[in-house]
């Protein structure tokens, strides 16, 4: 189980659309914006889970069509998310923004979440725990995965309010919204050389 503990945290805590969209939140829009963001992740994360463990995913990702689509569909809506960061709290953004991403953005961002699919798929097919239980076996994996991936979502949302905390002058936060945005864009460019 300590492999499979620190497996699931490096895989988790790695730079992937969830924690940098998580921060990212909590750097534009602050601490409750960014906990109902992340509440969104986690229902998500976790029908992402039930879609692997029940072999829904891996029916819907055998059709190379689908799988375009949903990497085109995840490309961008991260694309849309990034912009939202990127223009937030600044004067620059071609369409205003008035709502703050919540529950909804973060649930629609896992099932387009290619990273979301790759993690759970690697965490709940290998690392074999109980093999003559599976349903025991998976039951434990999610609690595991659960209690590692609240708190790394939690940090990454708090780093992003710690600097909104800073009380940066306002180009300054727009810089730091335009880093946070970037961050994800290059999660994009590396997603879309890997497809390639």
């Amino acid at each position: 189980m300590l492999t499979f503990a620190a497996a699931v945290f490096f895989l988790i805590i790695t730079p992937g659309p969830g924690v940098l969209s998580a921060a990212g939140v909590g750097a534009a829009y602050g601490l409750k914006s960014g906990m109902r963001y992340v509440l969104g992740l986690f229902i998500g994360n976790n029908l992402v889970i039930l879609a692997v463990v029940t072999g829904l995913a891996a029916l819907i990702l055998a059709n190379p069509l689908v799988r375009t689509l949903l990497f085109g569909v995840s490309t961008l809506y991260l694309l849309y998310l990034a912009m939202r960061i990127a223009f937030a709290g600044s004067k620059l953004a071609f369409a205003p923004v008035t709502t703050e991403p919540g529950v909804l953005n973060g649930v629609l961002l896992q099932p387009i979440n290619p990273k979301a699919y790759a993690v759970n798929t690697a965490l709940f097919s290998g690392f074999s725990l109980i093999p003559d239980a599976i349903l025991a076996e998976a039951v434990w994996k999610l609690v595991i995965v659960n209690a590692i991936w609240v708190p790394i979502h939690i940090i990454w949302v708090g780093f992003g309010v710690r600097l909104k905390q800073l009380d940066l002058a306002a180009h300054q936060q727009r810089w730091i919204n335009y880093i946070m945005a970037t961050s994800m864009l290059l999660v994009v460019a590396l997603a879309l050389t890997a497809e390639i």
